[in-house]
């Protein structure tokens, strides 16, 4: 019954194996990295230009609506 959670087979080798032989940056190398390197850059981008236009705004001497 539980022989399916317990006698699973070890795959770790492989996957070091297959991270370690690319050549390519390591934060690129697992996949969907490519995903959640570029969901951050969107992510902090919209943060900088929100905060440079509310810095903007107050130097300007409008308030924000």
């Amino acid at each position: 019954m539980l022989n399916a959670l317990v006698n699973k087979p070890n795959h770790i080798v492989e996957k070091q194996k297959f991270v370690q032989n690319q050549h390519i940056p390591i934060y690129y190398r697992l996949p969907r990295s490519k995903l959640y390197v570029k969901t951050y850059y969107a992510i902090f981008t919209v943060g900088m230009l929100s905060t440079a236009y509310g810095a903007f705004q107050l130097i300007r001497g409008k308030p924000s609506e």
